[in-house]
């Protein structure tokens, strides 16, 4: 009998949008719901054989994967994570696969464009009011005419330029590896970040979390920002400061649109959950229909194909250089 844990399923959906069953009799699949920490996984995943996980909700560091001694495969959602341990796996004769990335390239820039456009009109409040038989009492402000600047101008960064341009924006960029050229193929202005910070009245980035891009963000950036510009971060929250958005939250010189955060779920004490000039989304990203039933039944089909000795979209696996 081969069991099978499924993590972090907060929505409850993955039994509803995968076939399962089709791997057979022996196969024992349980889904957990709730996040755990790595103290509660090294007690409740002991017996696991397969662990499916869903992005970074959980990481696997080298202490955790110590402590499970029956597990053969991990599967993570997506094309790369930066929470596994991928050399302690190999020691102990894991295999790390991923699955496609679902509907990300059109999901995160989508959810991008919604928090700018609530923080931009104040939606959240003035929502709420109405469901509280208020009226108006925010003004918003407009995005057409204005300029928009991305960090990153990669798969996501680079579907978020047409999009401002038919809202009438002008459209800048900048990144560590970005060149004019780069940024002309899609009809953009390259700029260095000061210039970005100083010049945009909407910033929104799109790199990948590393240690290069932690605190790309910082004081210094933000103090540069025009007042009143709307910040988005659908990235990963440690790229942005926390402190220093907070301060700049609080004394009312910038607005956020923000979907991650340092810490994932954002505890329920959090000051971000109380600040002023924020909208907050819960890590929706890349959570649609569309990418949890690809994510999901990539996860029956890299079993399948494990199962059979031919694991499939490998990460790391015995025998091959960790990555």
């Amino acid at each position: 009998m081969i069991r099978i844990a499924v993590l972090d399923d907060y929505q409850n959906v993955a039994r509803g949008y995968a076939d399962w069953s089709s791997l057979g009799p022996d196969v024992v699949v349980d889904v957990f719901n709730e996040p755990m920490s790595v103290e509660a996984a090294a007690e409740r995943l002991a017996g696991y054989e397969v662990l499916c996980l869903m992005r970074e909700r959980l990481p696997l560091p080298r202490s955790l994967i110590e402590r499970l001694a029956a597990l053969r495969l991990v599967i993570v959602t997506g094309g790369r994570t930066r929470v596994i341990d991928f050399a302690a796996a190999i020691e102990r004769g894991i295999t790390v696969c991923h699955t496609s990335a679902g509907e990300s390239e059109y999901a995160t820039p989508e959810l991008a464009w919604a928090l700018m456009l609530a923080a931009a009109r104040h939606l959240p409040d003035e929502h709420q009011r109405m469901r509280h038989n208020g009226w108006q009492e925010t003004i918003g402000t407009t995005l057409g005419g204005k300029t928009l600047g991305l960090i990153g101008l990669g798969k996501l960064g680079s579907r978020m330029a047409p999009i401002g341009k038919a809202f009438g924006m002008s459209v800048i960029a900048w990144s560590q590896n970005l060149t004019a050229e780069r940024a002309a193929e899609h009809g953009v202005t390259a700029v260095d970040k000061r210039t970005l910070f100083k010049t945009a009245d909407a910033i929104s980035i799109h790199v990948p979390y590393s240690e290069r891009s932690k605190d790309l963000v910082g004081e210094a950036e933000l103090a540069a920002m025009k007042l009143g510009a709307i910040l988005v971060n659908t990235s990963r929250g440690p790229i942005v400061n926390e402190a220093a958005l907070l301060a700049a939250l609080q004394d009312g010189r910038i607005r956020a649109g923000l979907d991650v955060f340092d810490i994932e779920p954002l505890p329920k004490d959090h000051p971000l959950r109380h600040a002023p000039n924020v909208v907050l989304t819960p890590h929706l990203g890349f959570v649609t229909e569309g990418a949890y039933r690809a994510f999901y039944q990539d996860m029956v089909d890299g079993i399948r194909a494990w199962r059979a000795g031919s694991p499939i979209r490998i990460l790391a696996a015995p025998g091959q250089p960790s990555p």
